[in-house]
């Protein structure tokens, strides 16, 4: 009951079909309701990691201007998914700066750890960043609410291996993208009709077979696996 209760809040989209009209479904999620935030100047602070560095809880007026400078002072590109099924290594792409500087400070920040693969659909992707835990929502609010914009004219396409940033679903013409979910793409030779609406800002270099188990596995009417699939953490590893 407790996932569906989060289900409801944090939901995918799905509406596509394939060319063999089998159901396949637009990666979206749900963002939490917005509230008002102070500015950068004056925003709460949040510690990262023990250390005595600190930043502002981030909204949707001071995010960007924040990724903007944190880019530049945090160049990390390899990173490493540790999972209950193995190790999924991924190298973000420099030239999407906002996408990989957001994965970049989430997976510093912990918000990774013991997040879970909430929807998987087979030969199509799998999705991971949130959780049934109140833990992930306690973690959310203390980072900040707030989406990033769509950056599509890198000439990426979503190939079988990528990994893309889905886009919240409430009151988003634009497509912006939700900041702590992604979706990596298991369709052979890839999900091409995603092209164009979800921001491709990473590869995975090592562990597709990792996500192929991941994706083969039972799940419930709403794709979630009936086995809670655990991202144990998130390392950098360069």
């Amino acid at each position: 009951m407790q996932k569906y209760l989060l289900f409801c809040v944090f939901v995918l989209l799905f509406n596509c079909e394939d060319n063999q009209s089998k159901k396949k479904t637009i990666p979206s999620a749900k963002t939490p309701t917005k509230t008002k935030v102070d500015s950068v100047s004056n925003s709460k602070k949040i510690s990262v990691n023990d250390t005595e560095e600190s930043y502002p809880v981030l909204n949707d007026k001071n995010a960007m201007e924040f990724f903007l400078q944190y880019e530049k002072e945090h160049k990390e590109s390899k990173v490493r998914i540790v999972t209950d099924f193995g190790n999924i290594d991924i190298q973000l792409f420099n030239n999407t700066k906002f996408h990989r500087a957001n994965f970049i400070y989430l997976a510093k920040q912990n918000y990774f750890n013991n997040t879970q693969f909430y929807r998987v659909i087979n030969n199509f992707m799998v999705q991971a960043g949130n959780s049934d835990d109140k833990a992930t929502s306690r973690k959310r609010k203390k980072i900040g609410k707030y989406l990033l914009p769509t950056d599509t004219k890198k000439g990426y396409k979503h190939h079988r291996g990528v990994i893309s940033m889905p886009s919240s679903e409430i009151d988003n013409p634009h497509k912006l993208a939700s900041p702590y979910e992604f979706f990596i793409v298991q369709q052979t030779p890839g999900a091409y009709f995603l092209d164009g609406d979800y921001t491709i800002f990473g590869r995975v270099t090592k562990g597709m077979d990792v996500v192929d188990k991941i994706a083969a596995v039972e799940r419930d009417e709403a794709d979630w696996p009936l086995r809670n699939i655990y991202i144990k953490r998130v390392e950098i590893l360069d």
